[in-house]
C-alpha cells in the first residue's frame, strides 16, 4: 500500500528553523510531483509548495516564498523541507503529498497525503 511519512516536526520558537522529511514507499517516485500542503483546525488544506519529478523546478506560494525550501532525493524516495525564520502563524499540521498522476503538471491535483507532523512555533 502506498505510504507517505512525514517527520521532523516539533516546537520552535518564531525566528527559528525547523527541517521535514517525507519517506514514501510502494510507487516509483521519481515519476511524481511532489507537494506540500498544511492544515490549522477548522481550516481547509492549504497547499504551498511543490518539486517536479527531477526537482528541477520548484514552487511556492507568497507566504513562504524565500523562507521555505522543498527539495527531494528519488534514491531515497524521500522529499523534505528546509523551513527558516519560521512565524507563529505557520503553526499547522505538515503534510506531504503526491500527484495523481505521474510527470503531471502543475496543475495536476494530489489524492496521497501522509498522516501529517505537527509545526509549532511559539511566539
Amino acid at each position: 500500500q502506498l505510504q507517505l511519512v512525514e517527520s521532523g516536526g516539533g516546537l520552535v520558537q518564531a525566528g527559528g528553523s525547523l527541517s521535514l522529511s517525507c519517506a514514501a514507499s510502494v510507487f516509483p517516485f521519481g515519476m511524481y510531483r511532489m507537494g506540500w500542503f498544511r492544515q490549522s483546525p477548522g481550516k481547509e488544506r492549504e497547499f504551498f509548495a511543490a518539486i517536479s519529478w527531477g526537482g528541477g523546478s520548484t514552487f511556492y506560494v507568497d507566504s513562504v516564498k524565500g523562507r521555505f525550501t522543498i527539495s527531494r532525493n528519488n534514491a531515497k524516495s524521500t522529499v523534505y523541507l528546509q523551513m527558516n525564520s519560521l512565524k507563529p502563524e505557520d503553526t499547522d499540521v505538515y503534510y506531504c503529498a503526491r500527484q495523481r498522476r505521474p510527470y503531471g503538471l502543475g496543475s495536476e491535483p494530489y489524492n496521497y497525503w501522509g498522516q501529517g507532523t505537527q509545526v509549532t512555533v511559539s511566539s
